[in-house]
C-alpha cells in the first residue's frame, strides 16, 4: 500500500513534465518531433501553417516532419489522470475547474477511446472505476466476480461531471427540490430532508416530458400546415373567382361601350346628313347665281359694243332688252343644323350625361336601387344587362332644370338661335363643373356620398385647368429625353438599358462612394434638371407597390434619415405603399384614390410652380398636382423598395 502511495506521489511530481508547453495542460495524444520535444498533436498542428519550427527551441525544419505518437508518454499521462481522478486529495478549486473545462473542450465531438490502450473505441464506462474500457479490457469486469458490483453504462467522455465537486464522490442521486444531482454525503448534509430520486428516474421523467412536448409540437405543426394548405387553396379559388368576375364585368361594360358608340355614330351621322343637305342647297343656288352673272356679263359686253358705235346713224335705230336674269333678286338662304333629329340627339346626350353623373355620385351598393327601385341586391352569379333607353332622372337626386336645360320647355316654333360666346362659355363651365363633381368624390378622399345641392365639390387636389383628360399629343410638345444619373443611384439600385431603367434588389452593386450618392434610401435622380419652362416625361412601372415618383432639388439630403422623397422640404412625390397611394411633401401626406397606372406622366411647369401627375392610357388622366413656387433646379426622382421592382423612362412617342 505504501508502494502504491509512493508511486502516486512520484507521478504527481512529474505533472509539470507531462504538461504541453503550448496549451499548458496534460498531454493529449502526445507526439515527438526530431528535436526531441513533445507536444499535443492538435496543438502542434495548429501552430504549423507555412513554416515548420519547434515552438520550444525554435529549430527550423525544411519539410514537415512525420509525427508519431509517443506511446510511453501517452501511457504515463493516462495513468496520472486516472490517479488524480480517484485520489481523495482534491485539487484547488480554480485549477480543478480549469482542468474540467479544458478536458471538456478537448473531448467535444471526439470518439471516446479506451483509457487503457487509448487505441480502441470504448464499449462501456465503469462508474466505479471511473474509466472507459474497450471490449478487450472490459473482460475482467465480465468474467471476474470481484467486478460484478461495478456499474457499467454507455461510454461517457467526461466523467468529471459525475463527481461531486464538494465531496469528490459519484453523484448517484438527484435532488428534486433543488433540481441538481447530488452524492450520498450531500444527502446527509446540505440536502438532508430533501426528496430525491435516481438519475435514471429523473432522466425518464425528462424524456417523457420532452416527448409529450414533441408530440404536441408535431400535432400543432401538422394542424397549422393543414390550415395553410387550405388557405392556399382558398387563395387560388379567390384568384379564379376574381378573374371570372373581371371577365364578366369587362363584357358588360364593353357592351355598354358598344351601345354608346353606336348611339354616338347615329347622332354624328344625323349631323353629317344635315350638313350634306345644306351643302347641296348652297351648291344649287351658287350655280344658278353664277349662270345669272355670266348672262348679265354678256349683256354688259353687248351694251359696251353698241356704245362704241354711238356716232353712226345705225346707233339711232338700235334697241336692247336686258336679260331675264336681272329680274332674279339673289338672297342668302337660311341653312342651319337645327333639325328635329339633331336637337333630339343633343338633348338626349346632355340628359344621359347628367343622369350618369348623378348616378356615379352614389355608392356602388346604392346604384342598382336608383335604377331599379324594387331591387335590393344584385345577383351574385352574374350581371343583368341594364337597358339604355330614355332615362328619367329621379326627382330626389336631380337638380331643378333651368329652361335652357330642358328641351321640352323650349319654344317649338321659329329657328334656334345660335348661342353667343358668353353662353357657350357658361355652358362649358357648367358641364365642366358637372364632370368634376364626380372626380372630386373619387380623388379627394374625404367626401362620402353625394354633396348637397348648394355645396361646391372639393377639387383642391385637381387643378382647375387639368381636371379632365388631356390628349397626349398636347403634352408631348414638352417631351424630354431623360437618363438616370449613376452617381446618385443607391447601391441596391441597378441601372440598365442605357441608364433608362432602374431595378432594385437585395444585393448591393459595387458603386464607388461619392457625395451625390443616396446612402440610406434606395433612390436615384436623373442627370438632367430643369430651371425654367415646361417639361414632360413618362415612366413605366413594373408594379404599383413600394414605388415613388417625384421631383427633388439637388440639395436634397443623401445620407440622413429624412432623405426619402417627400419627407423633406426639398422633394415632392406620389408613392404607392402596398395598396395605398399618397402624395408627400415636407413629411405631409395626402391619401389619394389609387388609379393603379402602368404608365405615369409628369408635367412640370417651373414658372407656374406646378407639377401634375397623369395616368397615361389612351389619354392622359391627371390624378394629382403639386403647387409650389420652385426656387432652384428640379430633378426627376424615383424611390423603390420592393426587391424586383423597376421603373423605366419611356421614349416620347405619340
Amino acid at each position: 500500500m505504501a508502494a502504491v502511495e509512493q508511486c502516486d506521489l512520484s507521478l504527481m511530481s512529474l505533472e509539470d513534465e507531462l504538461t504541453c508547453s503550448i496549451c499548458l495542460s496534460p498531454f493529449d495524444c502526445p507526439v515527438t518531433i526530431p528535436c526531441g520535444h513533445n507536444f499535443c498533436q492538435s496543438c502542434l498542428l495548429s501552430t504549423w501553417t507555412e513554416i515548420y519550427r519547434c515552438p520550444q527551441c525554435r529549430t527550423l525544419f525544411p519539410t514537415k516532419p512525420e509525427l508519431k505518437k509517443n506511446t510511453v508518454l501517452s501511457t504515463v499521462v493516462e495513468t496520472l489522470n486516472l490517479r488524480l481522478v480517484r485520489s481523495e486529495v482534491g485539487l484547488p478549486a480554480e485549477k480543478k475547474e480549469t482542468e474540467k473545462e479544458t478536458e471538456k473542450e478537448a473531448n467535444e465531438d471526439a470518439v471516446i477511446r479506451c483509457d487503457t490502450c487509448m487505441d480502441a473505441e470504448a464499449a462501456h464506462t465503469c462508474l466505479t472505476c471511473m474509466a472507459s474500457f474497450c471490449e478487450e479490457h472490459l473482460r475482467p469486469h465480465r468474467e471476474n466476480p470481484v467486478f460484478r458490483p461495478h456499474q457499467l453504462i454507455e461510454p461517457v467522455g467526461d466523467l468529471s461531471e459525475r463527481i461531486c465537486p464538494d465531496h469528490h464522490k459519484l453523484m448517484e442521486l438527484f435532488c428534486s427540490q433543488h433540481v441538481r444531482p447530488i452524492c450520498s454525503l450531500c444527502l446527509q448534509q446540505v440536502h438532508k430532508g430533501c426528496s430525491f430520486t435516481s438519475p435514471e428516474e429523473q432522466r425518464q421523467l425528462k424524456e417523457s416530458d420532452l416527448r409529450d412536448k414533441l408530440a404536441f409540437l408535431d400535432a400543432k405543426i401538422l394542424h397549422t400546415e393543414t390550415i395553410t394548405v387550405k388557405m392556399r387553396d382558398m387563395e387560388d379559388m379567390l384568384k379564379v373567382s376574381a378573374a371570372n368576375r373581371k371577365k364578366a364585368l369587362a363584357v358588360e361594360y364593353q357592351q355598354m361601350h358598344d351601345m354608346l358608340t353606336q348611339e354616338e355614330n347615329i347622332a354624328l351621322n344625323a349631323v353629317d346628313r344635315e350638313v350634306e343637305t345644306g351643302e347641296t342647297k348652297l351648291k344649287v343656288l351658287m350655280k344658278k347665281f353664277t349662270e345669272n352673272i355670266e348672262k348679265m356679263g354678256m349683256a354688259k359686253d353687248s351694251i359696251n359694243s353698241l356704245l362704241s358705235r354711238s356716232q353712226t346713224m345705225a346707233f339711232l335705230q338700235v334697241s336692247f332688252n336686258l336679260p331675264a336674269a336681272v329680274n332674279f333678286d339673289p338672297y342668302t338662304p337660311r341653312i342651319s343644323l337645327d333639325s328635329k333629329k339633331v336637337i333630339a340627339s343633343e338633348a338626349f346626350a346632355v340628359t344621359l350625361k347628367e343622369h350618369l353623373t348623378e348616378l356615379f355620385k352614389q355608392p356602388v351598393e346604392a346604384r342598382l336601387q336608383v335604377i331599379k327601385p324594387g331591387t335590393r341586391t344584385a345577383s351574385a352569379s352574374g350581371f343583368s344587362s341594364l337597358p339604355l333607353g330614355p332615362f328619367k332622372e329621379p326627382e330626389p337626386l336631380g337638380r331643378p332644370k333651368s329652361p335652357s336645360q330642358d328641351p321640352s320647355s323650349q319654344p317649338k316654333a321659329g329657328p334656334k338661335k345660335k348661342p353667343s360666346k358668353q353662353t357657350k362659355k357658361a355652358q362649358s363651365t357648367e358641364d365642366f363643373t358637372h364632370s368634376t363633381e364626380n372626380l372630386s368624390g373619387e380623388f379627394g378622399g374625404k367626401a362620402k356620398g353625394r354633396p348637397q345641392p348648394n355645396q361646391k365639390p372639393d377639387t383642391s387636389s385637381i387643378p382647375a385647368n387639368l381636371a379632365c383628360a388631356e390628349k397626349r399629343t398636347e403634352l408631348l410638345k414638352y417631351a424630354e429625353a431623360l437618363m438616370l444619373d449613376p452617381k446618385t443611384a443607391h447601391k441596391r439600385i441597378t441601372l440598365s438599358e442605357a441608364f433608362t431603367k432602374a431595378s432594385v434588389s437585395d444585393d448591393q452593386a459595387n458603386y464607388p462612394n461619392c457625395p451625390q450618392r443616396f446612402v440610406v434610401c434606395s433612390q436615384v435622380l436623373t442627370s438632367k434638371g430643369f430651371l425654367g419652362g415646361r417639361h414632360y416625361w413618362e415612366v413605366r412601372l413594373s408594379c404599383n407597390n413600394f414605388i415613388g415618383i417625384g421631383l427633388a432639388y439637388s440639395s436634397i439630403d443623401r445620407k440622413g434619415p429624412a432623405s426619402r422623397l417627400g419627407r423633406n422640404a426639398q422633394s415632392w412625390c406620389v408613392e404607392w405603399f402596398n395598396v395605398k397611394l399618397s402624395a408627400w411633401h415636407n413629411s405631409q401626406e395626402t391619401v389619394l384614390s389609387n388609379p393603379s397606372p402602368k404608365r405615369v406622366g409628369v408635367l412640370l411647369d417651373w414658372e407656374g410652380g406646378r407639377a401634375t401627375f397623369y395616368n397615361v392610357a389612351d389619354r392622359a388622366y391627371p390624378f394629382y398636382s403639386f403647387e409650389f413656387p420652385f426656387a432652384e433646379a428640379v430633378y426627376p426622382a424615383f424611390w423603390m423598395f420592393s426587391s424586383g421592382s423597376s421603373i423605366s423612362l419611356c421614349k416620347m412617342q405619340a
